[in-house]
């Protein structure tokens, strides 16, 4: 009777646990990047242009804190509007 002999699973077995842990570590490192710290993504189009970050909000801190005069704000804030989009001089979207 011809049977066939079983070698085991051979070396390509050792890929299995190689591919989970390039899974897991993909997953932990979006989570990090994203969820973790409590941010959206890098991916985000809204991330940049608004928050405590924006040049937007950096301007009005300026402002504010009388580092430049409102000709200087109002020069500065029209040339981000045009980047980002704000539309109007009293600060409505």
């Amino acid at each position: 009777m011809n049977t066939l002999a079983y070698d085991g699973p051979g070396p390509w077995i050792l890929f299995f646990p190689l591919i989970w842990a390039a899974v897991v570590i993909g997953v932990v490192t979006v989570l990090r990047r994203t969820v973790w710290r409590g941010r959206r993504g890098p991916w985000h189009p809204t991330r940049a242009t608004h928050g405590e970050s924006s040049p937007i909000a950096m301007l009005g801190r300026r402002f504010a804190a009388g580092e430049i005069d409102e000709e200087e704000y109002w020069r500065r804030l029209s040339v981000l509007d045009e980047q980002f989009g704000r539309i109007g001089k009293d600060g409505a979207a």
